[in-house]
């Protein structure tokens, strides 16, 4: 099955709910999906989407980068970990590829939630991605 077919319903779901620039490729034997979503929301949507075609990401057979539209103001949370940095992931999960980390103590910005476990997370130098909920702290 053509990987653009097997993804249909998350490629739909990306193309009405307004991603910026979206370029949608399949290459090697992976579906390459790139973009600026307009908030949060959507950009957890495509990773639910992509959770209930391929449970737990297992496959590798997409590479989304999408991002999120401009710097969204919103709360600001304190990474609490005990020694090591806090990852900062691809997607909401374990299995996704570290894309940035962010210092014990250090305050980001948090971008929205995916879920009670997983928080999209913006680092004050721009690292854009999902973190664990348990090491963030909302500062008042």
């Amino acid at each position: 099955m053509a990987l653009q077919e097997k993804y249909k319903s998350l490629i739909d779901t990306a193309k009405a709910s307004g991603i910026d620039d979206l370029q949608v490729a399949e290459q090697g034997g992976v579906l390459h999906i790139n973009g600026t979503a307009p908030n949060a929301e959507v950009k957890n949507r495509l990773w639910d989407i992509y959770g209930s075609i391929d449970p737990n990401f297992l496959t590798g057979d997409v590479v989304m980068n999408v991002k999120v539209a401009t710097a969204v103001a919103g709360s600001k949370v304190r990474v609490e970990t005990n020694e090591s940095n806090l990852n900062i992931r691809k997607g909401p999960g374990t299995d996704q590829p570290v894309v940035g980390k962010a210092a014990k103590g250090e305050v980001i910005t948090l971008v929205g939630k995916a879920n009670d476990q997983w928080w999209l997370v913006r680092t004050n130098d721009g690292e854009e991605g999902y973190s664990y909920a348990q090491y963030l702290t909302p500062v008042e």
